[in-house]
């Protein structure tokens, strides 16, 4: 019988998001919709508590914290299900098990908005939910997602993971190619603003800038959390005093719930101790309501929480000593041996009655043995629910007192503490980020707080991991990063990911589970695969000496059975009569005694109880015979054992049923015949990245499509303020690295300009000739369109300019190809996002600042029955630490990404090359190799695509990363 392939699937969240513009769409948006809104944060009373001072804070806590709030622009839309189908699909072509398979567009409901105008009325509707990978400063973004998008007091957890403070290598990664950084090595500085923000020698103030850094982000982070939410600060021990009293100031101290420390990987190499812990600092919204799920860990024997089990007794009432190292047969014997500690049965009860007549003081008679309590306790439990405890086999006499049999597998888990010394094992596995954090911490977090279908959000993505373990865990996520580094590389960790299909609450194979481990028919309920249901969890029992001592199920199988026990206990009795051999008694009342099965009439135990004197009580009746008892009494003696057996059996069953149970959140049951990928999520930015628009030939797409409503022009904002003389400062210290292997423009003066497009005149020298320079400044959120450097070039003509230098963060499709307006050449120099950083960097001129980068070499051709290819043959990348351009092969591209069937409205990444180093896809390679052949994954490593048939809309895209991050995107007219 042929193997069941396995089944690709993702989890769909019934919540909804607004909808906001893609890149395309930037030209139809309104004017107001464009323009940033300004947020004030409240700061908190000085007064309320002892607070935390720092340079600057006094002039800053005159005012409100005062945020910009500008839209967030749609890059991509991706859906790792696509290609995964897509691949499978092609290996099916290829069996020819499928020749005509058909291809169903994923895309197609991407957004699930009511109608076509509906796209273009943004922040109006809701559409489907997709998560969130944003490009850009957290400040700004989280302010946008409260105000614009009515996410404020909908994020259930926050992880924020910011710089440590301490060295710049041990926080941050210039490429996705390295993990080596180097301290004072110019080359491997990196451009992001909150990397550079934590590298003491460019901050402007030190520590002093740091408080300030996080002060504002975790005011804007608390304005996004829920009631019932928490945030999770993860820091290093040189600042975690510092940041534990900023959150006080920030949450208010009532709302502190935990200091977390956990292991590192490896201790730094100090003169004095090692350091091998950072810290999570744990506070929630509003304390009293946060919402609290326990994780717990499975207990072992010997380890932490089991220590204390050090006795073994196994379905023979036969007890002994037990240590997890030297008995690994009774670890291994589970149905025989039953490992136990002997824990205290009795309670202070401090001001209740003790004593002879009192509750709950009373003597048990145990194995012909009676036992009270001293003058000062009383028991646990009443007489009935000592009674049921005797009978249950719950109750051990010692020479001294009398204790409650408490197994390991009563409750065999514990509740984590805020010592997490297990997790640095996850670190094990192969780093993609060097400050990667371990997805168990990280996991931990998320499962304490949150419930499936729960929102997480992480300001400083780096890697992705909190992405990956929220996507793992059914949780919807945003994160938020700067690094165009990190961005690039938690992308393509998400493309590739593959996770186990847990059950479904809500399902008909999840209702099936969930009523095998409770024994209840499964529910016959409708189902809707809602996510909000959860999954079905493994589960452990609780049970306590509370809940055996008010089971009166006890009492109904003892009378049931016990008359079958003392049925074979009286036939062993008579078989013994007469025999000459005595047996020795080693346990209750009797131990040590003898029983002479020769004697007549009755003894009195030490409980006051009459026993015979020539029969056995219960509890004296050994495992096997000794030598010389007759056939009848063997027999009698198996029958006793079977049938106590089965009456402790029964009863065992009996207690585990009724007992309490408590879930573990961290061990869904899986389904194995399939497999889930990432589900759909967008990659967006704070202003839309740079689009080349060209045709077939590689000409630029003539601008009368603009006519068309396809690509409208659009204007910038023209107020220079303080943003313009904050750009001057940094322009003047830094220059403008050129493109085409130009040298760097070094400014020998740079002086503000009264014009209505240029802003400043700056000088500089071209071999030995003095050239005069205008420069346009662009919009701090925004675009800047072809018409826009048009004015300005003619503007820089008419004051007699020989050049124009437009430093702008981003440029529209058709702005690219113009370098030249008659004499004057312009330069499109490209802002770095360290820049909205504004007066918190330093003007050192070491960064590079403003730079120009090329553009990827690509080649369309046609191949068979009407399909189409794509080949990519290299970029110019700028080297923007060593002022380098070069005209780089493939080597230098991470990705590239293709959009078959451009609508002009949204990228649908549907087809992803990996030409880096990583093998995202390594494990899906495994699970599905039998679906997907080897020539189908060997396609995503190359510079050449699958074919594909000519695009209905007339236009492809191409999207090219490289190993810095830097992206660039080509739209093609495909005749």
């Amino acid at each position: 019988m042929a193997k069941k392939p396995i089944e690709v699937e993702t989890l769909t969240h019934d919540a909804t998001r607004k909808n906001i513009p893609t890149a395309e769409f930037e030209s139809l948006m309104r004017d107001q919709d464009k323009s940033p809104i300004q947020l004030a944060y409240e700061r908190r009373n000085r007064d309320l508590d002892p607070q935390l001072v720092w340079r600057g804070k006094d002039e800053q806590d005159w005012s409100d914290l005062i945020v910009q709030a500008p839209p967030l622009y749609i890059q991509e839309k991706v859906h790792p299900k696509v290609i995964i189908d897509d691949l499978k699909r092609e290996s099916a072509n290829r069996a020819k098990a499928a020749k005509d398979a058909p291809q169903f567009d994923m895309f197609a409901d991407f957004n699930g908005l009511p109608d076509a105008e509906a796209a273009t009325e943004f922040y109006q509707h809701d559409q489907h939910w997709s998560n969130r990978m944003i490009s850009g400063d957290s400040l700004s973004v989280m302010a946008s997602l409260a105000e614009r998008e009515g996410l404020r007091g909908q994020v259930q957890c926050i992880y924020f993971d910011p710089p440590y403070g301490i060295k710049f290598n041990s926080n941050f990664q210039w490429s996705t190619t390295s993990r080596d950084v180097k301290d004072g090595d110019r080359t491997h500085v990196t451009r992001e603003p909150e990397q550079v923000r934590a590298f003491r020698d460019t901050w402007k103030d030190g520590i002093h800038s740091y408080l300030t850094y996080l002060r504002d982000r975790l005011t804007v982070a608390r304005d996004l959390l829920s009631d019932s939410g928490s945030i999770f600060v993860q820091i290093g021990d040189e600042n975690v005093h510092r940041v534990r009293a900023l959150m006080d100031e920030v949450f208010g101290d009532e709302n502190f719930v935990s200091q977390i420390g956990f292991a590192k990987t490896s201790g730094s190499t100090d003169d004095y101790l090692g350091q091998t812990t950072d810290f999570l600092l744990w506070y929630a919204r509003l304390k009293p309501r946060v919402k609290y799920r326990p994780v717990l860990k499975l207990k072992k024997a010997g380890e932490a929480g089991g220590t204390n089990y050090n006795k073994a007794v196994n379905l023979y009432r036969e007890t002994q000593s037990f240590s997890a190292e030297r008995d690994e047969h009774i670890l291994s014997s589970p149905d025989e041996w039953r490992v136990y500690s002997l824990d205290n049965l009795t309670s202070q009860s401090a001001g209740r009655e003790k004593g002879e007549g009192a509750a709950s003081w009373f003597p048990v008679d145990i194995d012909g043995r009676t036992l009270r309590p001293s003058m000062s306790v009383r028991w646990k439990t009443n007489e009935t629910g000592m009674q049921r405890l005797k009978i249950a086999g719950r109750l051990e006499a010692t020479q001294a007192r009398l204790g409650y049999v408490r197994f390991l597998d009563d409750f065999p888990a514990l509740a984590i503490t805020n010592r997490w010394d297990d997790v640095s094992a996850s670190f094990m596995a192969s780093k993609i980020y060097v400050v990667q954090t371990s997805a168990t911490v990280v996991q931990r977090c998320i499962l304490m707080t949150t419930d499936p279908g729960d929102l997480v959000l992480d300001p400083t993505c780096g890697s992705g991991t909190t992405a990956y373990v929220a996507e793992q865990w059914g949780r919807r996520w945003i994160t938020i990063d700067t690094s165009r580094v990190a961005v690039a590389l938690a992308r393509t960790r998400l493309m590739g990911a593959r996770y186990p299909y847990y059950l479904l609450a809500d399902s008909p194979e999840g209702q099936e589970k969930e009523g095998e481990i409770t024994r209840t028919p499964p529910k016959t309920a409708p189902t809707f695969r809602s996510i909000r249901q959860g999954f079905v969890y493994q589960r452990v029992p609780h049970i306590m000496l509370s809940n055996i001592a008010s089971n009166a199920e006890i009492d109904v199988i003892w009378d049931r059975m016990q008359p079958v026990v003392e049925d074979a206990i009286a036939a062993l009795n008579a078989a013994l009569a007469g025999h000459p051999t005595p047996f020795k008694v080693e346990t209750g009342g009797r131990a040590g005694a003898k029983i002479d099965f020769t004697a007549s009439g009755e003894v009195k135990l030490p409980s006051g109880e009459m026993a015979p004197a020539n029969g056995l009580m219960e509890w004296e009746i050994p495992r096997e015979a000794p030598q010389g008892w007759p056939a009848p009494a063997q027999a009698a003696l198996k029958r006793f054992w079977e049938a106590r057996i089965s009456r402790q059996r029964e009863i065992d069953a009996s207690i585990a049923a009724k007992a309490e149970f408590e879930y573990l959140y961290d061990k869904p049951f899986t389904d194995n015949t399939k497999v889930r990928v990432a589900g759909p999520f967008t990659v967006e930015s704070l202003s839309p990245h740079r689009t080349l628009a060209v045709d077939w030939d590689d000409e630029l797409i003539d601008t009368h499509e603009a006519a068309e409503g396809k690509r409208k022009a659009t204007e910038a904002p023209r107020d220079f303020t303080d943003f313009a003389h904050m750009i001057l400062e940094n322009l003047k210290a830094a220059g403008v690295q050129q493109a085409h292997k130009e040298d760097r423009i070094t400014f020998t003066s740079l002086k503000g300009w009264p014009g209505n497009w240029i802003a400043a005149e700056g000088t500089f020298m071209e071999g030995d000739t003095q050239r005069r320079a205008g420069v346009f400044i662009g919009p701090e959120f925004g675009t800047v369109s072809r018409p826009d450097l048009v004015a300005a070039a003619r503007e820089a003509g008419d004051a007699g300019f020989d050049v124009l230098i437009a430093c702008a963060f981003n440029y529209d499709a058709h702005s690219s190809e113009f370098d030249k307006l008659g004499r004057i050449r312009v330069l499109k120099a490209r802002m770095n996002p360290d820049l909205h950083m504004g007066g918190d960097l330093k003007s050192t001129g070491a960064g590079n600042l403003f730079v120009i980068f090329g553009e990827p070499d690509i080649r369309i051709t046609d191949v068979r029955d009407g399909m189409v290819q794509v080949q990519v043959f290299g970029v110019d990348v700028f080297k923007p630490q060593t002022g380098e351009v070069q005209s780089e092969g493939t080597d230098g591209i991470a990705l590239w990404m293709l959009d078959t069937d451009y609508n002009e409205e949204s990228f649908f990444v549907r087809h992803a090359y990996f030409l880096g180093a990583n093998d995202p896809y390594k494990a899906l390679k495994t699970t599905l190799k039998a679906e997907i052949d080897e020539e189908a994954w060997e396609s995503l490593y190359s510079d050449t695509s699958r074919p594909f048939p000519r695009p209905k809309s007339g236009r492809i895209a191409v999207k090219v990363i490289n190993h810095l991050g830097d992206e660039v995107m080509k739209v093609f007219a495909v005749e």
